[in-house]
């Protein structure tokens, strides 16, 4: 029997061994236990020859070089023959980031890709792990949009044909972007790669000197290489739509503040036809940031050995106590539902520095732990895993946390519920509120529920209604019933919700869950055995972020390998405590790793800027003059700066 899909992680394999009850199917190994094994083996010799010829046709490795650009990731390879066709397993974030990949995931586990006119439906079944990594197979898809696919050792290349720009477009004809155009549409000749990094967009085709200029003018920094056609907004980041029938990409401007000509140039000096893809002047530091390094912000790069192991170790630290930045959940403003850049939600929230948060599904775009932010759940904790706590102007506290939720009906029995707000999907009663999102739509197969509000059972909900979606009121309340639960409450039926976390630092009005917790009063106490994670998780080697604390000051740190994959959890763990750290929390890791400082992504988990849920950052106290340069999702008083370092 196929083991249940309960999560996939956002990079980093959850690897959950739990709640064997939901008929919800994961892809073997999705959940970081081992690698993947195929259908059952037959026996006799017939079957192992066709064993041998399957392990000879097998390659993989963990290099990808696209149109010429390459960068670290996993993929797999298996050779076509007489029974099957080639396979191509590649990580999904790859295909979005990197090629322009679209997802759409269904509540039967399925999913669906779009890229420009290709589509792929992907069973849950047709699903992998790739280390830490979701993975599907793109061979049929590629090779049919005409994409050459090779491998050469641990490295595959991919070379996608380079079709022309035809013509250049904006949303409100005969005006321009800077004069309140929404969209800019590149219509294209054929199907191009699309790169997104740091908010600047790499496209694969071929521009004339007319046509860059025509993009300049609308407010955008172009430039044109081997590799293609590059476009970027200064720190702004636009959304981005890929099309087919015909192929076009759709820059999404609503919101984006786009100057002229003049605007471009100053941007960042992209413009010139022999102009690198990236290419750009090293970006100077904000100076609200630069102004804090002397007396109140440490930022360090150092190498530290672990056996004979080097490791890279970014940190940031401060003592929130004495200090005009605080440190903020980040998130999207939209709901729970969708993914993000680190510099974007960086940016939307004014942090002078950043980190990535918390596990996601990235099939689902769901976060997958505890988000507390001023007071308020937006997604409860799971798994009684790790998770941090704090008061703006305090230093955090650290630990395990659980939330004992109920139901209470009129005749006051409670009725536990599994969680709140969570992408993590288990049997029983789950809570939803508006912090959610406006609406909510099914994540399993066979789900009923009622919205309650008032504190009475205002409407009982089907299976096809929560499949279609259901929309969310800012006192609604939404209980679902999964896997053969039931919600048995008429309307009109009286009911209170309780809510209780079980230990302190869930009472704190802002919580962001991770895990496994490392450190805790000096002491080491790994256990992800215990908070849910595999045995895979815990052993492999990949990029680190971590949030800390050493009893003075509050860390932010990102850990690498230096000519390898990176630290154990339990090297991590070794190094903190060589760094005089107390407290220590992972966080999500593998490509997910990032650092945001200044503005700029000094760290970048496998080299690219992947797409994240959330994250945590430094930013400016309201009352700070000079510091907050406009409005921000909080606004909290600073104490008094006793002291100056």
């Amino acid at each position: 029997m196929a083991r249940p899909i309960l999560k996939s992680s956002g990079c980093l394999s959850l690897g959950l061994a739990l709640l064997p009850l939901l008929s919800l199917a994961l892809p073997p190994g999705a959940h970081g236990q081992g690698s993947w094994r195929g259908p059952a083996s037959l026996t006799g010799p017939a079957s192992a020859q066709a064993q041998s010829r399957q392990a000879a046709a097998l390659r993989s490795g963990q290099r990808v070089m696209i149109n010429g650009i390459t960068q670290q990731a996993r993929w797999q390879w298996r050779d076509a023959d007489g029974f099957a066709p080639l396979q191509l397993w590649l990580p999904l974030d790859l295909l979005q980031g990197q090629l322009g990949f679209s997802s759409r995931s269904q509540p039967d586990g399925s999913l669906e890709l779009e890229w420009f006119d290709q589509t792929l439906k992907v069973p849950s079944g047709g699903q992998r792990s790739l280390d830490d990594e979701v993975a599907v197979d793109v061979a049929p898809l590629l090779q049919a949009a005409g994409v050459r696919l090779e491998t050469s050792g641990e490295g595959l290349v991919i070379v996608v044909p380079r079709p022309a720009l035809v013509r250049v477009r904006v949303s409100s004809p005969g005006g321009t972007a800077a004069l309140g155009g929404r969209r800019v549409v590149l219509d294209l000749d054929g199907i191009a790669a699309v790169r997104q990094d740091s908010g600047r967009l790499l496209v694969g085709l071929r521009s004339t000197t007319a046509q860059r200029a025509e993009l300049q003018a609308l407010g955008l920094t172009v430039g044109q290489s081997e590799q293609g056609l590059s476009l970027s907004l200064g720190n702004a980041v636009p959304k981005l739509l890929v099309l087919g029938g015909p192929a076009r990409v759709v820059l999404d401007l609503a919101g984006v503040g786009l100057g002229g000509p003049a605007a471009a140039a100053g941007a960042n000096g992209i413009g010139a036809a022999g102009a690198g893809p990236f290419t750009a002047p090293p970006a100077r530091l904000d100076p609200r940031l630069q102004a804090l390094l002397s007396r109140s912000v440490t930022i360090e790069r150092q190498v530290r050995v672990v056996g004979a192991r080097r490791m890279l170790i970014n940190s940031v630290r401060l003592d929130p106590r004495r200090n005009p930045l605080e440190l903020r959940l980040l998130t999207r403003s939209e709901g729970m539902e969708g993914l993000s850049s680190l510099p974007a939600l960086a940016q939307g929230d004014q942090a002078l520095v950043a980190i990535n948060g918390g596990f996601f599904n990235r099939v689902r775009r769901l976060p997958l732990g505890a988000l507390k932010d001023q007071g308020r759940w937006l997604s409860g904790p799971i798994l009684n895993r790790g998770a941090v706590g704090w008061q703006p102007g305090e230093l955090p506290r650290f630990g395990r946390l659980r939330l004992e939720d109920w139901v209470i009906d009129a005749a006051g029995q409670r009725w536990p519920l599994t969680t709140v707000n969570s992408g993590y999907i288990e049997r029983g009663l789950a809570r939803y509120t508006a912090d959610w999102g406006r609406g909510y739509r099914a994540l399993s197969g066979a789900e009923t529920g009622l919205i309650l509000s008032g504190g009475l059972v205002q409407r009982q909900l089907t299976r096809d209604e929560l499949a279609n979606g259901v929309g969310l009121g800012p006192d609604d309340t939404l209980l679902v019933a999964r896997a053969g639960a039931t919600a048995p409450w008429a309307v009109g039926n009286r009911l209170a919700i309780a809510s209780r976390p079980d230990e302190p630092l869930g009472q704190l009005p802002f919580v962001l869950g991770g895990g496994p917790l490392l450190l805790l009063q000096g002491q080491v106490v790994l256990n992800g055995t215990g908070e849910g994670f595999s045995q895979a998780f815990l052993q492999q080697g990949a990029p680190r972020t971590v949030i800390g604390s050493d009893g003075r000051e509050l860390w932010l740190l990102t850990l690498e390998g230096v000519e390898h994959n990176g630290p154990t959890l339990s090297e991590t763990a070794v190094l903190l405590r060589q760094l005089g750290l107390r407290d220590a929390l992972n966080l999500d890791g593998g490509s997910s790793t990032g650092l945001v400082v200044g503005g700029a992504m000094t760290v970048k988990g496998r080299g690219v800027t992947a797409s994240i849920h959330n994250g945590l950052g430094l930013v400016p106290r309201g009352d700070q003059p000079g510091l907050v340069e406009g409005p921000t999702k909080h606004s909290t008083p600073a104490p008094d700066l006793l002291t100056t370092r």
